[in-house]
């Protein structure tokens, strides 16, 4: 295992990348760029209630973006997401939204694909806060397969 991995296997390390991106969001701002797909998402059981931008073009995603309010949980996992889907090809995305959601579920992850995205890897103890945690990452996921079904 890595030094960076076992880092991120302190609990103390998790919950200061999650207070830390909570505080100082990445990419947390939408454009008018219409080029630029949105979901929106919102949650009836939390504050959650955001706003996910994406520019995909040629299967790749150059960028990810967000707004809105949100819990703790929600703001840090979109944050994340964000840090890690950029750039990345849809079939890479894809993989890595694969293994996140398995991380969720409680099933066998790869730590080493979701980077700083473990910090999420005991959510699935609380059910109530699943929600919260992939509220972005549904919101890409719905971009993606609609980049899909257009073939950009």
């Amino acid at each position: 295992m890595s030094d960076y991995l076992q880092m991120l296997e302190d609990p103390e390390v998790l919950r200061e990348l999650i207070m830390d991106h909570y505080k100082y969001p990445h990419h947390h701002s939408l454009t008018e760029d219409m080029k630029y797909r949105k979901v929106h998402m919102s949650s009836d059981s939390c504050i959650d209630d955001i706003t996910v931008q994406s520019d995909i073009e040629d299967g790749v995603i150059r960028d990810i973006r967000f707004d809105g309010t949100a819990c703790t949980i929600s703001t840090s996992s979109t944050s994340i997401m964000t840090d890690l889907l950029r750039n990345k090809t849809v079939a890479e995305a894809k993989a890595i939204i694969e293994q996140y959601m398995n991380m969720l579920d409680g099933k066998e992850y790869d730590p080493g694909m979701l980077e700083e995205a473990v910090a999420m890897k005991n959510v699935y103890r609380q059910a109530n806060r699943i929600k919260c945690a992939t509220i972005g990452w549904k919101a890409i996921s719905q971009m993606i397969e609609e980049s899909e079904n257009s073939h950009e």
